[in-house]
């Protein structure tokens, strides 16, 4: 057997163990996915588990997914990419995102240059916080870099925090106040409060920022979990936004745009962003246009997607 073959059969035996063991498929669809048989669907996971490519996680190149992650590294300068197999789920996906966001921040909890990591908040994160194994962590911290109550001062129903505490047992800062106050003169006053501020240096001067990638419109998350009005988002999208980066807006080109929301917004400075390892975990029909605003705003050190947004995001650049 070809050394091409060779890998292009193990890079299909590792994407039948990722859709059998992380996608939750049966041998069965697992082999109408790859349009092979069930016998060679069968023999494929088994080689994955021989060749020692299953574990907690998943090891071996997926020839497909490392020819993105090359082809978005190259584009945006990203130290760190990782596209993970697309398991065809409806509108976010957070199965896969999760898995690929778990494994990612287990290995730099483990990384001992990492003492303090800021944490955003969303679906996609938690996602990656549940899949998560427990494991104990003795020296890292980890930090809000937002606000994590709604404009009621209701608790954020996407909030990491508490969540990473139960999984680590490490000390884990929350930002007790809202993502966005209800005018300057509020946040002011908000940011003066005791232990805030204490929280906020904290969070700018994390080693490691682990975000989401926000949408702008009436389907953000933001406007769903009631941390801002319908009305304010058509606001922010009226002025030429289309991504969200912890609170903060970019217009198609990657620029900043300055709004009433973005002086409100209780969140780590752009600045901060720049000076530290940004590191967000995104995908999504509905977030390509804000992954492509993000990524061009040049913030990020590193992405983890989907294999589909990948795809869409490279025609994008094409």
């Amino acid at each position: 057997m070809s050394a091409r073959k060779l890998d292009d059969e193990l890079s299909l035996a590792t994407r039948a163990a990722w859709l059998h063991y992380g996608g939750g498929l049966s041998q069965t669809d697992v082999a109408k996915r790859l349009s092979v048989t069930k016998v060679k669907a069968h023999r494929l996971i088994n080689r994955a588990n021989q060749e020692g490519f299953v574990k907690v996680s998943f090891d071996g190149e997926i020839a497909e997914c490392a020819s993105l992650e090359m082809a978005l590294s190259e584009q945006f300068g990203l130290g760190y990419c990782e596209v993970v197999p697309d398991l065809e789920e409806v509108g976010l996906p957070v199965r896969s995102l999760g898995i690929g966001g778990a494994s990612f921040l287990g290995r730099e909890i483990s990384n001992p240059a990492n003492d303090v990591i800021g944490i955003g908040n969303g679906r996609t994160l938690q996602a990656c916080v549940r899949n998560m194994a427990s494991v104990s962590v003795r020296d890292t911290k980890f930090v809000s870099l937002m606000g994590g109550l709604t404009r009621n001062f209701a608790a954020n129903p996407h909030d990491v925090m508490h969540r990473l505490a139960d999984k680590t047992g490490a000390e884990a800062y929350f930002m007790p106040v809202p993502f966005f106050a209800n005018n300057k003169q509020d946040r002011e006053v908000m940011l003066a409060q005791r232990g805030v501020p204490e929280v906020m240096s904290m969070a700018s001067k994390s080693n490691l920022k682990f975000v989401g990638i926000g949408a702008v419109g009436s389907s953000a998350q933001t406007v769903l979990a009631g941390v801002i009005t319908n009305e304010t988002m058509e606001d922010v999208q009226g002025q030429g936004s289309v991504g969200e980066l912890i609170g903060h807006f970019f217009d198609i080109n990657g620029q900043l745009v300055k709004t009433d929301l973005s002086e409100r917004t209780l969140s780590i400075g752009i600045d901060d962003l720049r000076d530290s390892r940004v590191v967000a975990v995104a995908g999504g029909d509905e977030k390509v246009t804000a992954i492509w605003a993000i990524l061009k705003s040049g913030l990020l050190d590193g992405l983890i997607t989907d294999e589909r947004t990948a795809k869409s995001i490279v025609r994008h650049q094409s």
